[in-house]
């Protein structure tokens, strides 16, 4: 049972209905969280202390929209009835076939399908912990993770079982893996098993504040940060933003082209459009005319992609159909007030540019359409509070540059881990990483991340995380990674090399250490540019000082 740093052992709504307390034992104490408030808005105040956000979002749904459309996915069509029988019906295998129990953590890989969305729910209504993880996670991501959450389960779309396979190899905890048909076609071993079973299964009966997710996260450490959320973080998103911001309907057809397996997908793809009884037409293929041909034949109204994608669909927005589309989010990184205006000039939206966090799950800095400003972020959303403060937590007048800080329904809570707990949750407060200012109107404007993370066409890069694996090529004696400014993507990884030989250092080498770190860890994560160098800047200690590189690229 959870142990004193479990909220949910002494919550009004009783104890956690976890059977395997990992969860409740990894959690930071509960004096180290951020301050967290549910009160300030009727939606957030409706939440009850004992939900299962699976429950509420699949069963609700199915009971009040079960013959509507809720996933389209190429030739395929599920309802919400549809959705929830396959649900259910993997909820039983994993209960009945494969052992889960309340609290054991389940790992979902695959990309965006309805089979991925039915896994999650499955895992939901059984009191499970899930860890989504996207296809182009490495073996050696993925085992990393599995012992990081002593994941016993994996659910995996058959396409992507070699990675798998290996992390299984590797793995200490890993004892199940069970491949669907992400692609829908022949069934594979899950949908086979789950064909026999039963078509409803009782979600179990969860407090709000069990563990449902942990969301693994790049970070500035260099290894991912699992961050953990409750059932009522996943209903609180939907209070906020979703409700309040967003603002869907039954008859909106969602698209977008964040990976479900983030929880900026999640929110977007899954649970903002099922809490309003809309549809999402789910494609693993996103490229600027296969986007705009899907906003024209599916008619789509709300869009979620990145401020790179919208650069590059704006060229080519006149050639296609997009009347149907009313409601545009960019998220992953800022927006470019550019970039903004174009797409405006070229389809009369006014994009919705939200800020969020893995830490905190969901956006809680944006702006309603009809309220956006080209170039800034926006306000707190209803239910969040934010503001900017210096080095010292004292907050920083109108135009200053400082500490972006915010609170609200949701909060950081890292798995096991309180260097970085203490790091991000200060003083009451969420610190991101960003560094904001505010203007005399109240609106909030980024002017930089303050850490090494590196943002490049919407993915979370750990410039640490690419070093460690270029230092693993026998070529390399000493290397450092950073962002460096790109008009396409934002930022781009860039690694600075010192070889080991400096008379190979040239476009070979450089070929090689791409191919090295693609091969390696997620392709998207590789040195687009490769510098050789014949030192790095150091401070006289000897660390290295990736602030002066970062300087110098953005002089040149």
């Amino acid at each position: 049972m959870p142990d004193a740093r479990s909220p949910s052992a002494a919550a009004p709504g009783g104890p956690s209905a976890h059977e395997d307390d990992f969860a409740a034992r990894m959690l930071p104490p509960k004096d180290q969280w951020p301050e967290m408030s549910f009160d300030s808005l009727p939606g957030l105040a409706a939440i009850p202390d004992r939900v299962n956000c699976g429950a509420v979002l699949l069963d609700g749904g199915a009971a009040r929209f079960g013959n509507r459309p809720v996933c389209l996915y190429r030739d395929h069509v599920w309802t919400y009835a549809d959705l929830k029988r396959q649900a259910d019906r993997l909820a039983h295998v994993l209960v009945d076939d494969l052992g889960v129990r309340p609290g054991n953590r389940v790992l979902i890989r695959g990309g965006n399908t309805p089979m991925f969305v039915a896994c999650w729910f499955a895992v939901m209504k059984a009191g499970a912990v899930a860890v989504a993880t996207m296809p182009l996670l490495r073996w050696r991501e993925l085992a990393y993770m599995i012992d990081r959450a002593e994941i016993t389960v994996a659910l995996c779309d058959r396409r992507l079982a070699d990675e798998m396979a290996r992390a299984q190899a590797e793995s200490h905890h890993l004892k199940h893996v069970r491949h669907y048909a992400g692609d829908m076609s022949a069934p594979d071993e899950l949908e086979q098993a789950a064909a026999t079973r039963p078509d409803a299964f009782q979600a179990v009966d969860t407090a709000a504040d069990d563990v449902c997710l942990i969301a693994f996260t790049s970070g500035t450490t260099g290894q991912p940060k699992g961050c953990m959320h409750f059932h009522r973080d996943v209903l609180a998103i939907n209070a906020t933003f979703a409700d309040l911001v967003l603002k869907p309907g039954p008859d909106d057809i969602f698209t977008g082209s964040p990976p479900i397996a983030f929880t900026f997908g999640l929110g977007a793809l899954v649970t903002f459009p099922m809490s309003a009884g809309a549809a999402t037409l789910f494609s693993e293929q996103f490229t600027p005319e296969s986007t705009l041909q899907a906003i024209q034949d599916h008619r789509v109204t709300t869009l979620f992609t990145a401020p790179t994608a919208y650069r590059a669909m704006t060229g080519l927005a006149e050639r296609f159909d997009l009347s149907s589309l009313h409601t545009c989010v960019s998220a992953g990184e800022t927006l470019p007030a550019p970039v903004w205006q174009g797409w405006h000039d070229a389809t009369g939206i006014r994009t919705i540019d939200g800020l969020g966090s893995t830490e905190m799950l969901h956006i809680f800095i944006a702006e309603t359409a009809e309220n956006m400003r080209a170039g800034a972020t926006g306000r707190p959303i209803p239910g969040f509070q934010a503001k900017v403060v210096d080095d010292q937590g004292n907050d920083c007048p109108p135009g200053v540059v400082g500490h972006l800080a915010v609170r609200g329904p949701t909060g950081v809570r890292y798995l096991d881990n309180p260097e970085r707990q203490a790091a991000y949750a200060r003083d009451g407060w969420n610190r991101t990483g960003d560094s904001y200012l505010v203007d005399q109107d109240g609106w909030f404007r980024y002017a930089a991340r303050t850490d090494d993370m590196i943002i490049s066409a919407g993915y979370n890069i750990s410039g640490p995380e690419v070093e460690a694996m270029l230092l693993t090529h026998p070529a390399v004696a000493e290397c450092a990674v950073i962002g460096a400014p790109d008009p396409e993507r934002g930022q781009i990884v860039k690694a600075f090399v010192v070889a080991r030989d400096t008379a190979a250092a040239g476009p070979e080498l450089a070929r090689a250490l791409q191919d090295h770190v693609k091969a390696e860890i997620a392709p998207y994560k590789y040195p687009r540019a490769v510098e050789f160098v014949t030192e790095l800047p150091k401070t006289q200690t000897g660390k290295v000082q990736r602030f002066q590189l970062r300087k110098d690229e953005e002089t040149k």
